[in-house]
């Protein structure tokens, strides 16, 4: 890596510094690259530490953001715990039942919300469910590339059975730690909205040839009887495009 390949920052004081620090540290996130402790950019000393100093900035206000998003259903149980009423036969209960008492917080708060704030709500709740893996993925589809997609099916009357589903190269372009689980990864990630599943690109022609002879595809293909293989495409969904506008910690980094 040299200083070519990161944020363009001008020269000169200590607020330069900070700002250089920031899109450094935005991009570090968007990349998954760890600062280290050299890096080669003139007229810094001591930037390992201060860069390591601005990472822990950024990810301590993201944890603190997301902690304000409670879980109801956890709010409910502490607020069930503290209130008891008598039964018939004298002894405390929980005023409340948690599952129903959690559904009032949840209309509680839909009342008191405005668009930013539910918005948000929605963001961080599905961004609190997201492994490591699955965001990596989210911020290489976020580039607006496609990838291709194989599903191993069987041939049969009415449709076979899916022996796997969702097999794709994004997870190798993507970097995830766990290759093998890219199949679970995607089809989670189209759960929660932010990904949508296509039929096959000719453009991607070479790369779905590319994903058949791997072992996870060719695994699953030898298990099939009569063995069918269908080629789809991913890419990141509309929702997915505002989620990750409103996630993106580059653009976050920015007010550094």
């Amino acid at each position: 890596m040299t200083s070519e390949n990161l944020p363009d920052s001008p020269d000169g004081g200590d607020e330069n510094l900070l700002r250089r620090a920031g899109r450094l540290a935005g991009w570090a996130a968007r990349t998954g690259f760890t600062i280290g402790r050299r890096l080669p950019l003139p007229g810094l000393e001591l930037a390992g530490e201060g860069l390591r100093q601005v990472e822990r900035q950024v990810l301590t206000g993201l944890r603190r953001r997301l902690d304000e998003v409670d879980d109801p259903y956890v709010v409910a149980l502490s607020a069930a715990g503290a209130e008891h009423t008598p039964n018939g036969a004298g002894e405390l209960v929980p005023a409340r039942e948690p599952l129903r008492a959690a559904m009032k917080e949840l209309l509680d708060r839909s009342v008191g919300f405005g668009r930013d704030q539910a918005r948000e709500y929605l963001y961080a709740t599905v961004l609190r469910q997201l492994t490591p893996d699955e965001a990596r993925i989210v911020a290489t589809l976020a580039t607006g590339t496609a990838f291709p997609v194989i599903d191993v099916t069987e041939r049969g009357f009415g449709g076979g059975r899916t022996v796997l589903r969702n097999a794709s190269t994004v997870g190798k372009v993507a970097g995830v730690t766990l290759p093998d689980e890219v199949p679970g990864y995607l089809t989670r990630l189209a759960g929660f909205g932010l990904v949508e599943l296509d039929g096959e690109s000719p453009e991607l022609e070479s790369q779905y040839e590319i994903l058949a002879t791997e072992d996870v595809v060719r695994t699953a293909a030898k298990s099939a009887r009569r063995a069918r293989l269908v080629r789809r495409t991913v890419r990141l969904s509309r929702f997915g495009a505002r989620f990750w506008a409103a996630c993106d910690p580059g653009e976050w980094t920015r007010v550094l």
